[in-house]
């Protein structure tokens, strides 16, 4: 994986091959953060990245100027590594070990963004729990947005303040607000 833009625009991150993650494609990350670039000031906002894995998202908000990121895993390894790679990239990058939905049925802080990436496998159940506590926990700034990403086979346009869905290759990210 790399870096699309800011300040490590084009840096590699070469994640261990153990680690249980699934990384967003450059393709689909690209087309991704030219939607958020059009809707957002990077360095105004604050982002939860969940199931964050690799860190990945993670660190391509903090290349563009986020300095308000957290990243929630409950995989250890995905966290020790996340905090390495943001160390020696300089990024201000808080991370939690926790299961997401505990996280966010017990979180009370609000966000600008925050963009899910749960496994592809999940149910349509699991997916639509995101939003559910997300929601019901008022955890999004006004104007803010909720993005989940997941397979282009899974369907989430019933689920409940959906948006609108974009398709990149065999990734989708449906948006929630």
């Amino acid at each position: 994986m790399r870096i699309i833009s800011g300040t490590h625009k084009g840096r590699k991150i070469v994640a261990p091959a153990r680690l249980p993650v699934r990384p967003t494609t450059d393709m689909a990350k690209e087309a991704l953060f030219n939607i958020i670039n059009n809707q957002y000031y990077f360095d105004n906002i604050s982002v939860l990245d969940l199931f964050a894995g690799t860190g990945n998202i993670s660190y391509e908000f903090a290349s563009r100027g986020t300095e308000d990121i957290l990243a929630i895993d409950d995989h250890y390894p995905c966290l020790k590594f996340i905090n390495n790679t943001a160390q020696t990239l300089e990024m201000d990058i808080k991370t939690i070990k926790s299961d997401v939905f505990k996280f966010l049925e017990n979180c009370n802080h609000k966000y600008s963004i925050i963009f899910a990436d749960p496994p592809y496998n999940f149910s349509i159940e699991l997916f639509s729990k995101i939003p559910q506590l997300v929601f019901e926990n008022h955890l999004l700034e006004d104007e803010g947005l909720l993005i989940i990403e997941h397979s282009k086979h899974t369907d989430l346009s019933d689920v409940s303040n959906y948006s609108h869905s974009k398709k990149y290759g065999g990734n989708m990210f449906s948006f929630f607000n």
